[in-house]
């Protein structure tokens, strides 16, 4: 059955993913993106297909969204200031997007009784160096001067407001925790590591390696992401409860940087830089990072399908400008663009 889903962040790197999924299934796709990350070049492959629909503009129009809430029969929420580099530099935005964000899409989703995934963060956990990670895991934080907490504090409070809506006002509504998702598309603009090493191993120039390099992270391929979340979103079970999407493959910053140059074969050499000249003073980092993801595999059959090796070839790949693995055929997509404007 053909049903009409708003993205938020429908352009950005893993809105685009899941709005090509979600069209490849034959549903209507309308994405709302502000382009404060996102890109136009990441849904252009879209631009034929009268199915899908951009709209420019921000979740902070309370009147757009709901316009668009209202017309739709489900929403995934990725809308969001991410990245620890962009959370440092821009902490007051971040916290009003994320916030403020999450509370406008979440009021609409209320007042038409509208479905909603919103997607979280591992970021959740803070210092909490435990793994694997429960979903019920408690949160280790730092002080909350340090703007390093702020983006982990603003999902935590989107995943109150979230469960509190369903607890009292029945708004079906789902949230999923990502653990460093990465794949095409993806750039180390906003300081994502893996996207930002293999480009400077492409250039054989340093890879900057932040802090020791011996924390330590699991890396998921943004379709095996995508994939979970479009099951959960079709799992009445999902409703009312939070789940982690990540990989097990556990690698250090170190390792991971030590693996592009020998798989690139570049002559770049790493490059250690302190938190406190790559962020800001006092600055900290989560040490270890690894989901649990035995819940959300108990109820849809959740795996990872990609090994860290194929992650990181195939961004290789791309970035190359070679033509990559294909898994499935790819179908041809559109992008229909709307004239609404903030």
């Amino acid at each position: 059955m053909k049903k009409v889903f708003l993205i938020t962040g429908g352009a950005g790197f893993i809105g685009s993913h899941l709005a090509e999924n979600l069209l490849n299934a034959g549903h209507k796709v309308v994405a709302l993106d502000d382009f404060s990350t996102g890109k136009i070049e990441n849904v252009m492959p879209l631009k034929e297909n009268p199915d899908f629909e951009l709209v420019v503009g921000t979740v902070l129009n309370e009147y757009l969204v709901d316009k668009l809430i209202e017309k739709c029969d489900a929403v995934f929420h990725l809308a969001a200031a991410v990245g620890v580099e962009l959370i440092v530099k821009k902490p007051l935005e971040s916290l009003t997007t994320n916030i403020k964000g999450s509370e406008i899409v979440l009021e609409m989703a209320h007042r038409y009784n509208k479905k909603i995934l919103i997607t979280s963060t591992s970021e959740i956990y803070g210092k909490n160096t435990n793994g694997p990670l429960k979903e019920n895991d408690d949160r280790i934080l730092g002080s909350p001067l340090k703007t390093r907490w702020g983006y982990s504090t603003a999902k935590a409070v989107d995943e109150m407001l979230a469960y509190v809506y369903w607890k009292n006002k029945r708004v079906p509504s789902i949230i999923v925790r990502l653990f460093n998702t990465v794949g095409p598309r993806q750039t180390g603009v906003y300081g994502m590591v893996m996207p930002r090493f293999i480009s400077q191993a492409l250039e054989n120039k340093p890879i900057t390696v932040f802090g020791t390099g011996k924390q330590t992270r699991c890396f998921l391929h943004v379709k095996d992401a995508v994939s979970a979340i479009v099951k959960l979103m079709n799992e009445e079970k999902a409703v009312g409860d939070v789940f982690n999407i990540g990989s097990q493959e556990e690698i250090s910053i170190e390792g991971l940087a030590k693996n592009i140059i020998k798989i690139t074969k570049s002559n770049s050499k790493i490059e250690y830089i302190p938190y406190d000249k790559a962020y800001e003073e006092g600055f900290e980092d989560m040490q270890r990072r690894v989901p649990d993801i035995n819940k959300i595999n108990k109820l849809i059959g959740f795996s990872p399908t990609y090994s860290l090796m194929e992650i990181i070839e195939d961004m290789i790949s791309r970035l190359n400008n070679q033509k990559p693995q294909q898994r499935a055929p790819a179908q041809k997509s559109s992008l229909k663009q709307s004239g609404r404007k903030n």
